[in-house]
Formats: structure tokens, C-alpha cells, sequence
């Protein structure tokens, strides 16, 4: 029983000794981000891309034959989809690696 007691006092004062550096780096971090990228600047070529769906948008799309709407309708997509590439990226899990994650924290926990 004591030596549980022990391990379990080992445990708590590594995890709080480790708690005050995880709050400092993301600190530094955060400000090293946000001096890199300015988040209210756009690109040109997403300004121009985002005014080309607009003007897409405004149209009377009424006279217009069924040939030219497909090409509208391609065109529209084809934007989309590189403005959804421009995009801020963000970070991607696999499922594997979430089961692990929660696995590891159980363990750990």
C-alpha cells in the first residue's frame, strides 16, 4: 500500500511540474502565429474567384440553353472547390489515430 501511495505522489508532482511549460508554449506559440499570418488578410486570387461566383450568382440564368448552364454549373464547382483548397487547411485525424489517442488517455488516466 505504501508503495501505490508513492507512485501515485510521483505521478501528481510530474504531471504538475509538466502543466506550467504546456501553458508557456502555446503562449509562444500563439503569438509566433499571429505575427506570421494576419487572419483579415485575402488573397487576390480568391478576391477574383469569389467575385466571379458573384457575377455568376447575378446572372439571368433564364435565356440561357441547357449547354451554357452545364458550363456554368462546372465553372461554379471548379471555383468552389479551390476556394475549399485555400482554405485555412485545419488538422485531420484519422479514425486509428483517435482510437489510439483515446486508448492512450484510458491507460494513462
Amino acid at each position: 500500500m505504501f508503495k501505490k501511495t508513492n507512485i501515485y505522489l510521483l505521478a501528481l508532482l510530474i504531471s504538475l511540474s509538466l502543466l506550467p511549460l504546456n501553458s508557456i508554449a502555446a503562449e509562444n506559440t500563439q503569438t509566433a502565429i499571429s505575427s506570421v499570418q494576419k487572419p483579415n488578410e485575402v488573397p487576390v486570387e480568391v478576391k477574383a474567384l469569389l467575385l466571379r461566383l458573384d457575377q455568376i450568382n447575378s446572372m439571368d440564368k433564364s435565356g440561357l440553353n441547357t449547354t451554357e448552364k452545364k458550363t456554368l454549373r462546372t465553372e461554379v464547382r471548379g471555383i468552389k472547390s479551390k476556394l475549399k483548397a485555400t482554405g485555412n487547411g485545419g488538422i485531420y485525424l484519422s479514425g486509428g489515430a483517435v482510437i489510439i489517442i483515446i486508448i492512450l488517455l484510458i491507460i494513462l488516466l
